[in-house]
C-alpha cells in the first residue's frame, strides 16, 4: 500500500472520531504553546537585559575604588577614595595603556539643582568631554562640553532627560540658567532618553566638567574620582584592555591582588552575571511546560489504545484480506504523526499569536527563534511517532482469526 493511500485512511479514521482527535490535538496544542512562550519570554528577557548593559557604553570596563574603614567599621566597596584624576590621565596614556581609547572618570554627588522657583535633587555627575562618548550617550538637545570649557571650568552644565523634564519648564531647556549650591550654570544640552539601569534612573542626572565641580561642589578630597569610565579600542582588545589597567592600577597604587584597593568590571561579567538568572529561570519554566508535553503525549498514546481496541475486528478484516503487518503498523502510526503534528503546528501559531500580543500586556518582550519553531514540530513528531509506536504494534500483532472473533 502507498504511503498516501496509508494518510489516506488515517485521515478518515481522524474525521471519523472528531471530540477524541480535538480533545488529543488539544493535549499536544497545549504544550507546544507553553513551551514556544517560555522560551521566547526568556530568550526575550536575556535580550533586554544585554541591551540595558550594553547602552551603558561600547566596550566598557568600569573601574571602582575599594571600601573605606571607619572607626573599625568597614563599609561597602566603592566608599573609599582610592582613585585619582592623575590614575585617568595614567590610563589615558597609550604607553600605558595603548589598547584603552578613551577614559572618563566621574565624580558623583546628589545635589539640589533650582531652576526658578522650581527644585529637584539629581546626581551631578563631574566629568570630562570623553563622557558621552564612553557612555554611548547622545543628545536630543544643544552639545556636550569641550575640552576648552574643561579646562577653563566654565560653568556649564548637560541635563539628563528626566531632569530637564522636572526642572526646566517649555519645549527646550536649552539656554536657562540654573544653580547648584548657588553657583550659576547654563543648560548647554540636553541628553537623549537611555532608561534605567537596575535601580538607577539614566536619565536623572546632571553633567558638568569635572574641573567645575572641583572649584564649586566643594570636594571633600580634592583631585579623586567616584569612579572611572574606560572604552577598549575595540571589543576584540577589551580582555588586553582590562589587564593594562589593572597592571597600572596595581602599580600605582603600590598595592598586591590581596590588598587591592579598587576593582574593575566589564560588560562581559555584566551580561554573563545578569543572564545566568535569566537563562536558569528560562530552563525551570520550560521544564514545567515540558511536563504539560508529556501529558499531551500521554493522552496521544490513550487515544491510540482505545482507538485499537474499537477497531480489532476492522484489523482482523483487513489482515485477512491481505494486509502485512507492516501496513497495519504504518497506518496507527501515520494516526498519531497527523494527531500530534497538527497540535504542534496550532501551538506555535498560538505562540507566534502570543508573541504579538504579550508584549503589549506585561510590558516584556517575545523573541521567539526559528530555530526554536522547527525544533517545537519536530518535538511534536516526535511525541506522535513515540506515543503511536506501542499501540500500533500491538494492533499489527494482533492474530485475524482472534481479531474477527472479537466483539
Amino acid at each position: 500500500m502507498r504511503w498516501t493511500e496509508t494518510l489516506r485512511i488515517a485521515l478518515e479514521a481522524v474525521r471519523t472520531h472528531r471530540l477524541r482527535s480535538l480533545l488529543t490535538v488539544l493535549g499536544v496544542f497545549i504544550g507546544i504553546a507553553s513551551v514556544t512562550l517560555t522560551v521566547g519570554l526568556g530568550q526575550g528577557a536575556q535580550q533586554e537585559v544585554e541591551a540595558q548593559i550594553n547602552s551603558l557604553g561600547s566596550n566598557l570596563l568600569i573601574v571602582s575604588p575599594g571600601s573605606s574603614t571607619t572607626s573599625g567599621i568597614r563599609g561597602g566597596r566603592g566608599t573609599a577614595t582610592t582613585l585619582t584624576m592623575a590614575d585617568a590621565q595614567a590610563l589615558a596614556d597609550p604607553a600605558v595603556a595603548p589598547d584603552i581609547g578613551k577614559v572618563a572618570p566621574v565624580s558623583t554627588g546628589s545635589e539640589v539643582v533650582t531652576y526658578g522657583a522650581t527644585t529637584w535633587t539629581t546626581s551631578v555627575i563631574s566629568t570630562t568631554p570623553d563622557w558621552v562618548t564612553v557612555r554611548a550617550r547622545t543628545l536630543s538637545q544643544g552639545r556636550f562640553f569641550t575640552s576648552g570649557e574643561l579646562d577653563s571650568a566654565a560653568h556649564v552644565m548637560v541635563l539628563g532627560a528626566t531632569t530637564a523634564e522636572e526642572l526646566v519648564s517649555g519645549p527646550s531647556a536649552i539656554g536657562s540658567t540654573v544653580s547648584v549650591n548657588g553657583t550659576s550654570f547654563t543648560v548647554i544640552g540636553v541628553l537623549e532618553s537611555s532608561g534605567s539601569s537596575g535601580t538607577t534612573d539614566e536619565d536623572d542626572q546632571a553633567i558638568i566638567p569635572y574641573t567645575t565641580g572641583q572649584q564649586t561642589l566643594g570636594a571633600s578630597s580634592p583631585g579623586t574620582v567616584s569612579s572611572i569610565y574606560l572604552e577598549a579600542a575595540s571589543s576584540d582588545r577589551l580582555s588586553a584592555a582590562y589587564q593594562q589597567a589593572y597592571t597600572a592600577l596595581m602599580t600605582r597604587h603600590d598595592v598586591t591582588a590581596t590588598t587591592a584597593d579598587f576593582s574593575i568590571s566589564s560588560q562581559q561579567s555584566l551580561v554573563e552575571t545578569a543572564t545566568a538568572t535569566d537563562r536558569t529561570l528560562t530552563i525551570l519554566l520550560g521544564g514545567i511546560a515540558g511536563i504539560s508535553l508529556l501529558v499531551g503525549g500521554i493522552g496521544v498514546m490513550n487515544i491510540m489504545l482505545v482507538s485499537v481496541t474499537e477497531r480489532i475486528r476492522e484489523i482482523g478484516l483487513r489482515k485477512a484480506l491481505g494486509a502485512t503487518p507492516r501496513v497495519i503498523r504504518s497506518q496507527f502510526l501515520m494516526e498519531a504523526t497527523t494527531l500530534s503534528l497538527a497540535g504542534g503546528v496550532l501551538g506555535l501559531g498560538l505562540g507566534y499569536v502570543g508573541s504579538l500580543v504579550l508584549p503589549g500586556l506585561i510590558d516584556q518582550p517575545v523573541m521567539l527563534s526559528v530555530p526554536a519553531s522547527l525544533g517545537a514540530l519536530v518535538v511534536s513528531l516526535a511525541i506522535g511517532l513515540i506515543a503511536g509506536v506501542y499501540p500500533a504494534t500491538r494492533a499489527a500483532r494482533l492474530a485475524p482469526i482472534d481479531a474477527l472473533r472479537s466483539e
